[in-house]
């Protein structure tokens, strides 16, 4: 896929990976929008990237149609769509709250095929475009404390197996990236501290990782993809 001129929408991206991604992809001369909940958090970003920004939730199913039909209305179309809003809570099986799990899942899961849904539609109708899934390593394998968000990433990996065996019919490309430990603002969020070394991924590292699937020549995809730090102990 040529990136240049290339109409992308980043869910997540007023921070983080999804920041990353944004502004990797409208140096290679994409057409970008980000999308996040906070407004003013957005605008900002939006303002720094030079990109315009459609707030709303995802995991909403008015605001996730709002979202993508702004953005088509915006754009004339949609040829790639970055699926990359989401969050993590943390604790013991025994400490975690319905309401905490469930609201994990709905960004993270429900969100995420919201989004797929409705961008999906257009690409099928016009038989190319593509779909890159962020998920987490933690969707490879399970650890202590992680029921809420790692059943949200194991989820997210099965639903992308789905799409891909339905759209690549279509000549539409579904791609799955499981980053590991990256250094953002997600473990501040999340209510714990990152230790920070240079040894750590950074966002760079999984924006690389994606425009490096995106720009693959269309006959060809990369299904699935996961990002590790070399040594980061």
């Amino acid at each position: 896929m040529e990136l240049a001129k290339q109409r992308v929408l980043v869910t997540g991206g007023s921070s983080g990976i999804g920041r990353a991604i944004a502004a990797a992809l409208l140096r290679k001369g994409s057409a970008v929008s980000i999308n996040g909940r906070d407004e003013a958090r957005l605008r900002a970003a939006a303002d720094e990237l030079g990109c315009d920004g459609i707030a709303g939730d995802v995991g909403l199913e008015a605001d996730a149609r709002r979202i993508v039909s702004s953005f088509v209305e915006r754009h004339g179309g949609i040829d790639v769509l970055i699926n990359n809003a989401g969050f993590g809570t943390f604790g013991p099986l025994v400490d975690t709250e319905t309401a905490a799990f469930e609201a994990v899942l709905r960004t993270n899961v429900t969100g995420c095929f919201l989004m797929g849904r409705e961008v999906a539609r257009h690409l099928v109708a016009q038989r190319s475009g593509a779909i890159v899934n962020i998920a987490s390593t933690a969707a490879l394998r399970g650890f202590q404390g992680g029921t809420a968000y790692a059943a949200s990433k194991f989820a997210l990996r099965g639903m992308t197996e789905c799409w891909r065996e339905e759209l690549r019919r279509r000549d539409v490309r579904v791609m799955l990236v499981n980053p590991s430990e990256v250094v953002t603002d997600f473990a501040s969020r999340a209510g714990y501290d990152q230790e920070v070394t240079d040894k750590k991924l950074r966002s760079a590292e999984i924006a690389h990782a994606v425009v490096a699937m995106l720009e693959m020549n269309e006959r060809g995809f990369i299904p699935e993809l996961s990002v590790f730090a070399t040594n980061p102990f």
